[in-house]
C-alpha cells in the first residue's frame, strides 16, 4: 500500500496542483496538519477543500496553527483521524493534532498530558497481546516525539514530545508520520518504527512517499522517502 505523506501547507492551497501525479498513483493520504497559517492569517478552508478533491481516501490531524473548532470541519469531510482508530487494508490509523505548549502565538497549543491523552483509544480497543494487536498502527501527530532527527530545531535543540517517545518505545507502530518542525524534514527510527517527517509542503515543497507491503504474512514499511516538487 502506498501512502502520500504531506504536512504543513499553511494556506498555500495552490500547492496541491503540482501533486496531482502522486495522488493518483497513490491509495491514501496521510496529512499531519496546519492546514492554516496564523501569521500570514492564511485560512484553512481553501486548503481542506483542494485537499478533499484530490483524493477519496484521506486521514488528516489539526496543526498548531489550526484552531481547534476546525477540527469539526475535517469530521464533515470524513477525513479525521484524531482521537479516531481508522482501518484500511488491515491497517490501522490513529492521529493526534495540535502541539506542545511554546510560545502561545498559535490557538492549537496544548499540554504535553492533553496530547497522549489522543491516544487512550488504544487501550480500551486493545484486545488480547497489545504486542499483536498495534504491529499494523500508523500514527499521525502534528507534534514529533523528542530526539530524533524529525524533531531537531539545530544540533543541540530537541523540541518534540518525551512522553510521545515513550509511546512509540512501548507500541512501537509501524510508522509514525509527523510535522511541526519545518527543520526536521527527515526520516528516522524508533525501534521497528519508522518517523517521517516529510517538512512543509507549503514552504519548503517537500512530501513523502511511505509504502508498506505484507511479507510472510506480516506487515512491514518497504519504504519510505522524502521528496520535493
Amino acid at each position: 500500500m502506498k501512502f502520500l505523506v504531506m504536512t504543513d501547507i499553511h494556506g498555500n492551497s495552490s500547492v496541491l496542483d503540482k501533486l496531482d501525479d502522486e495522488f493518483k498513483s497513490c491509495d491514501a493520504v496521510l496529512f499531519g496538519g496546519d492546514f492554516a497559517d496564523v501569521i500570514s492569517k492564511l485560512p484553512g478552508e481553501p486548503v481542506l477543500e483542494k485537499l478533499c478533491s484530490k483524493h477519496d481516501e484521506i486521514y488528516a490531524v489539526l496543526g498548531n496553527h489550526d484552531v481547534p473548532d476546525f477540527l469539526e470541519q475535517l469530521e464533515d469531510s470524513g477525513i479525521n483521524a484524531e482521537r479516531t482508530l481508522n482501518y484500511t487494508d488491515g491497517i490501522a490509523i490513529l492521529g493526534s493534532g495540535g502541539a506542545t505548549e511554546f510560545t502561545h502565538d498559535t490557538p492549537n497549543e496544548r499540554p504535553e498530558d492533553d496530547i497522549i491523552k489522543d491516544f487512550d483509544i488504544l487501550n480500551s480497543a486493545s484486545g488480547g497481546d497489545e504486542k499483536d494487536t498495534w504491529r499494523n498502527l500508523i500514527i499521525i501527530s502534528h507534534n514529533p516525539p523528542k530526539d530524533t532527527k524529525c524533531d531537531a530545531v539545530n544540533d543541540t535543540l530537541h523540541a518534540g514530545s518525551q512522553k510521545f517517545r515513550e509511546l512509540i518505545e512501548q507500541i512501537q507502530p509501524l510508522a509514525v508520520v509527523t510535522g511541526h518542525i519545518h527543520e526536521g524534514t527527515s526520516i528516522d527510527k524508533i525501534g521497528r518504527t519508522t518517523v517521517i517527517n516529510s517538512g512543509s509542503l507549503g514552504n519548503q515543497g517537500t512530501y513523502a512517499v511511505l509504502e508498506i507491503e505484507k511479507n510472510d504474512g506480516e506487515f512491514i514499511v518497504k519504504n519510505a522517502e522524502i521528496k520535493k516538487i
